[in-house]
């Protein structure tokens, strides 16, 4: 049953409070728009990492990260990119990965707004991690850690970060 570490948005900072709240992870994931490769050898250093690049990502990281990626977790199939919109509002490319691929968790970035959201239309979950980094318009950064049993995600937990 691995614990997941979930980020996005880091643009070239890495919070001294991710590490403690990664520790007991498995896995980090990042959504993208790392903004350096500080950022991707620190957490490469920390733990195995699962990522894409965002827009903001320069070619030393877009050699390193595909810009969509889908992979397995135990049981669950996941879809992760950068940016992709949520439920009743996917991108054109968002709603064809999902319909070709047919996750079971959506995960994306860019927004800067954690968003959890079940999509019962297309029948997964959708998370949005928000920003982990301190350079954007939201004012509290964000990452998440959940588990995965099997075919089960639970244990979602939120870590709030002053900017």
């Amino acid at each position: 049953m691995p614990l997941i570490g979930l980020l996005s948005d880091t643009h070239a900072y890495l919070n001294p409070q991710l590490i403690p709240f990664f520790e007991k992870c498995d896995q980090i994931w990042h959504a993208g728009d790392w903004g350096s490769m500080e950022v991707v050898n620190a957490l490469q250093a920390e733990k195995p990492v699962n990522a894409v690049y965002g827009n903001i990502d320069g070619y030393d990281i877009r050699k390193v990260f595909p810009r969509h990626n889908v992979f397995f977790c135990e049981e669950v199939k996941i879809l992760l990119i950068h940016a992709g919109g949520y439920p009743g509002k996917y991108s054109y490319e968002t709603q064809s990965l999902i319909e070709r691929n047919q996750p079971q968790l959506f995960i994306c970035g860019h927004s800067h707004i954690l968003k959890v959201i079940n999509d019962s239309q297309n029948y997964l979950l959708h998370i949005n991690p928000g920003a982990a980094g301190k350079f954007g318009f939201h004012t509290v950064s964000t990452a998440v850690r959940f588990a995965i049993d099997g075919n089960r995600i639970h244990s979602l937990e939120i870590l709030e970060m002053k900017k």
